[in-house]
């Protein structure tokens, strides 16, 4: 794989984003040639200072995936697109559901136009969700587990995944869907806690505040650090094979609850509380959930390396270093 993204043109849709700007690092470090369009929507994630250490050495263009002639201009000549731009948060979409539908589903589609009518030799790696599954019927879940999702977003990402797969088998575009599960590390936004709540547990322990926990704190949540989910793009991306299907992201069960304790042993303080689920969060809560991901094991050969204590340990040292970015 080293070798493969050397001189390699690569689009990364969202790529100010905590994946998008983790996996531009991991090109460029591979040679690879980096395009980025972001719109850095406030809210949303992106954030200029993720891709300090390599602003020289990628083109970012700001732009909406929304807005045609920018990602006409884009896809164009590219051998590569990572397609993570999109919104996160499931109560966002409860709260604006036309414009999480817009960026999530009307984009989307309108994009893979734009690559069927100027480039349908590239190969796209689009960011699906565990949200797609909703409540889960039973664990671990497989890729053919019944999707129901409990919110908007979730519907709108298998829409925006079927598009995918569908522009394989009707137009063979090279594209696979990674339903990605929770994923903590640098670079993920830190002012709330509407695209990931494992993040907002560590600033809050961080700056010594009390981590209220819903329930009994016991729902368990499959997480992946991101240099794991960094390596199964990469993997993908360099794959000769496994196109037009969906896979499975996982790594290491733990209960909400476990995850702040390990994260104040971490970071040597720390407090919680446990408080009533609110009557909002109780319609859309999944409860427990463990991804099954043997099959990108089998087609890609990855796995989770990192276990949640280093991957906390190294999360705890960069927003240490870099708060001021993030606060």
């Amino acid at each position: 794989m080293n070798s493969f993204f050397k001189n390699k043109k690569i689009l990364i849709t969202g790529g100010l984003g905590f994946i998008g700007s983790n996996l531009a690092i991991q090109l460029v470090e591979l040679g690879a040639k980096v395009h980025i369009v972001d719109a850095l929507i406030p809210e949303y994630g992106g954030n200029l200072f993720n891709i300090a250490p390599i602003k020289d050495k990628v083109k970012w263009v700001k732009g909406d995936i929304r807005d045609k002639k920018t990602v006409d201009r884009e896809v164009e000549d590219k051998d590569i697109i990572f397609n993570l731009a999109g919104t996160l948060s499931h109560i966002d979409s409860m709260t604006s559901p036309l414009t999480d539908l817009e960026i999530n589903c009307r984009a989307q589609l309108s994009l893979l136009e734009s690559v069927r009518k100027l480039n349908p030799k590239v190969k796209i790696v689009f960011a699906g969700t565990r949200n797609q599954y909703g409540k889960a019927k039973y664990l671990p879940v497989t890729e053919n587990h019944p999707q129901e999702p409990t919110d908007i977003n979730g519907i709108n990402n298998i829409a925006a995944e079927k598009y995918h797969l569908l522009y394989t088998s009707v137009y063979g575009i090279k594209t696979v869907s990674l339903r990605m599960t929770n994923t903590f590390g640098p670079r993920h936004q830190m002012k709330h806690p509407r695209q990931g709540v494992l993040n907002w547990f560590i600033r809050k322990i961080l700056d010594g505040e009390e981590v209220k926990l819903f329930g009994d704190g016991k729902q368990i949540r499959d997480i992946n650090y991101i240099d794991d989910v960094v390596e199964a793009l990469l993997l993908v991306g360099a794959g000769s094979r496994g196109w037009g299907e969906a896979y499975n992201l996982g790594g290491t069960p733990v209960s909400l609850l476990d995850f702040v304790k390990k994260t104040i042993e971490v970071v040597g303080k720390g407090k919680y509380k446990l408080q009533p689920m609110p009557k909002e969060r109780e319609k859309i809560e999944i409860g427990d959930y463990v991804a099954d991901w043997n099959k990108i094991r089998k087609t890609y050969g990855w796995k989770p390396k990192t276990s949640i204590e280093e991957g906390i340990r190294k999360t705890v040292e960069y927003y240490r270093k870099y708060k001021k970015h993030y606060w």
